[in-house]
């Protein structure tokens, strides 16, 4: 039991590290400076590896966004069991039909990140894609009332993705890479 949680703790350090390094770091998301300085967002691992058992984790995370105000978004964290990249994209889309089958669509939305993530039509090796990369499979659950109230008060909210991808590839993927191996490997 020591074990599981000091591995978890791991995970979790890992996956902070890299919010911390890229997300908010290099303003990847204008939103979650807030969420992190303000300790909002709630980090949960899922271990297991069946596509039920994952999708119960997020109805679970979006009945504790429901009860906790305190709490504004989540990251579901899938160690193992979602590495390929499709397999975990056919999690995603299940895992948004269930959004809209338990009526949680328009009150929250899901957003993906993955080690591998690809954009579609891009190149596996397009520096672009290390906007959604990141240290493990990750499902982010967010509350749809508080993006809308952060778009409204952010000047083009529409420009931020393609900001994003000329960053990247601006960065170059050596950039990632390493800034990914930091996150991982570094000890505190």
């Amino acid at each position: 039991m020591r074990e599981q949680a000091e591995h978890h703790s791991k995970i979790i350090e890992q996956t902070q590290r890299w919010v911390e390094a890229l997300i908010v770091g290099h303003n990847v998301c204008p939103f979650a400076r807030r969420e992190m300085q303000n300790n909002t967002i709630h980090y949960t691992i899922v271990e297991q590896r069946q596509l039920s058992v994952v999708l119960e984790a997020v109805i679970d995370e979006c009945r504790r966004l429901d009860e906790h105000n305190e709490i504004e978004t989540t990251l579901i964290i899938l160690p193992s069991g979602f590495e390929g990249f499709y397999d975990y994209l056919h999690l995603v889309d299940l895992a948004n039909q269930l959004l809209l089958e338990q009526d949680y669509e328009s009150v929250y939305q899901l957003a993906s990140m993955h080690p591998d993530y690809c954009f579609e039509g891009e190149a596996q090796d397009d520096a672009a894609n290390y906007t959604n990369r990141s240290p493990y499979p990750m499902i982010h659950i967010i509350r749809e009332s508080s993006m809308e109230r952060a778009l409204r008060n952010y000047k083009e909210p529409e420009g931020i993705p393609e900001r994003n991808i000329d960053f990247a590839r601006a960065k170059g993927q050596n950039f990632f890479v390493e800034l990914l191996a930091e996150c991982m490997n570094k000890h505190q």
